[in-house]
Formats: structure tokens, C-alpha cells, sequence
């Protein structure tokens, strides 16, 4: 195990336990569905390029009536960025040590009528230390409803500590989860933050109003969608959407980079991946 500071602790202990409340929420929602789907825990260990310990991580992986596929991972690790990687992170231009700790979520569900969904949040540091993350929301068919509860819920995480937050993470989203090669967005936003530093326990609090921004809104949304009929044309529209997704998670994704050049659990990794998809 790597050694942790108070805050590193802090933060770690945080992610998994909204890991551990989400995934009850997600398998009440199997269970109202008449489904027994339940989360498996698969644990893995990283190994510096060093040989000493880096740290690790549980991934999360459920497959049932309404979530199609949804993971859930949180990992907690430390080392050594290699190569010119360290000057792409921030604070590890000179000194190329690193800590990391964060729970990772997207849902891929089976009504196409249901948004699928991502939110991560995480601790980093460097030779600076800063929270980043965000959730944001990614229907096949899009409900104007459903996108203004998802904003408002976040919106209102954000007043609770900065008003300048919601109109610059919501915009961020905006422009970071494009899909340049197809000029399309790949949904309908959220909220994406990065290198908040400053004073530990205000960028902390601000990171967990986000966790329990999304554990409130999302399983509402899901609840609302998950009976609604669908068509042989909506999931076809789904399936293709998905493609798209994939591009995104596999070509642009700042998270996938990361976890890919620190050595993280590869499976773990790309959970983001939808169970089928389409190129048509």
C-alpha cells in the first residue's frame, strides 16, 4: 500500500463511500425492474515501474434489466509519471511524483429512452494539489425535461460555493466533450472542472456537492424512462449514438490517457466502452 496524508485519506475515503452508496441505489433500481442484478468487485493492484507498491483499485461492474452496463471504479494510486508524459500533467513538469485518488462511473442502459451517463471526481497531486471532475448526461434520445432537471441539479451544487462555477464548468463541458472529426457534442453537457486548487476543504466540499448532485438527479431520471416503450428505430438510434461515444472515450479522453500512461487497470479503464455499438 502507499502511504497516505490526512487529506489524501480524506478524499479516498469519500469516493468510496459514494461508490458504495450508488451502486445500492443502482441495484434498488434492478430490484424495482424485477431484476436480482447486483454489482461484482473485481480489486487489482498497480506496480510502479520501480517495483514498489502503487496503489490500486476496485472495479465495479454491473449488468442487468436497466443499466445494460454500468461501472463504477475507484482507485487510489501513486508513483512516478514516465517519459514526457510528466510535462502534460500539471504541477509534475520538475518532479515527476504523483498521487491520485478518484471514483470513475459511466452507465450504458438498456431503454434507449434512459440517458446513459458519466461522472467522475477526483484528488490529485503533484508537486500542486487540486480537485477536477464533473458529470454530464448522454441520451440517445434527448428529453429537454430531463437535460434542464440534470443542469439544474448541478447548477445548484455549484451556487452553494461559487457563481462563477456553473457558467464556466458548464461551459467547459460544453466544449471538452466534442467529438471534433464529427462536429457533433457527445451529449447534452453538464459540468467539467479541472485543477481546482486552493484551500483543501472548500475545493473538497465543492467536489463532494457534485457526488451527491448526481446521486440525487440521475437515478430520478432513470426511474422516469426505464418502462417507457421503445422501437426497433429508437434502438438502432441508440446503438449508433454509442459508436460515437466510443470515439470520444477512445481518441479524446483526458481520463483514458491517464489511467492507459500510469499504468491502471486496463478492464477498469475502458468499462467506459458500451456493451454493443454500431458503425453504420
Amino acid at each position: 500500500m502507499i502511504e497516505l496524508d490526512e487529506e489524501q485519506q480524506r478524499a479516498r475515503e469519500w469516493f468510496e463511500a459514494l461508490r458504495t452508496r450508488i451502486c445500492a441505489e443502482f441495484e434498488a433500481i434492478e430490484r424495482e425492474a424485477g431484476s436480482d442484478a447486483a454489482f461484482a468487485y473485481t480489486p487489482w493492484d498497480r506496480t510502479d515501474p520501480d517495483g514498489s507498491p502503487g496503489g490500486g483499485g476496485v472495479r465495479g461492474l454491473m449488468k442487468g434489466k436497466v443499466f445494460e452496463k454500468v461501472g463504477v471504479n475507484v482507485s487510489t494510486v501513486g508513483g512516478r509519471f514516465s517519459g514526457d508524459f510528466a510535462k502534460t500533467i500539471h504541477g509534475a513538469e520538475e518532479d515527476p511524483s504523483f498521487f491520485a485518488t478518484g471514483i470513475s462511473l459511466v452507465a450504458h442502459m438498456a431503454n434507449p429512452h434512459v440517458p446513459a451517463v458519466h461522472m467522475n471526481t477526483r484528488f490529485l497531486a503533484t508537486t500542486r494539489r487540486w480537485f477536477g471532475g464533473g458529470a454530464d448526461l448522454n441520451p440517445p434520445l434527448p428529453y429537454e425535461e430531463d437535460t434542464a432537471e440534470f443542469h439544474a441539479a448541478l447548477r445548484a451544487a455549484c451556487a452553494g460555493h461559487d457563481p462563477t462555477y456553473y457558467p464556466r464548468f458548464s461551459k467547459w463541458a460544453e466544449e471538452y466533450f466534442y467529438i471534433p472529426h464529427r462536429g457533433v457534442h457527445r451529449g447534452v453537457g453538464g459540468i467539467f472542472y479541472d485543477h481546482l486548487e486552493g484551500p483543501f476543504e472548500p475545493a473538497f466540499a465543492f467536489t463532494r456537492a457534485v457526488g451527491e448532485a448526481f446521486l440525487d438527479v440521475f437515478p430520478r431520471l432513470v426511474r422516469r424512462r426505464m418502462n417507457q416503450p421503445f422501437t426497433e428505430a429508437d434502438k438502432a438510434r441508440q446503438l449508433e449514438w454509442r459508436g460515437r461515444y466510443a470515439e470520444f472515450n477512445l481518441i479524446y479522453d483526458r481520463g483514458t490517457l491517464f489511467g492507459l500512461k500510469t499504468g491502471g487497470n486496463v478492464d477498469a479503464i475502458l468499462m467506459s466502452l458500451p456493451p454493443e455499438a454500431t458503425w453504420s
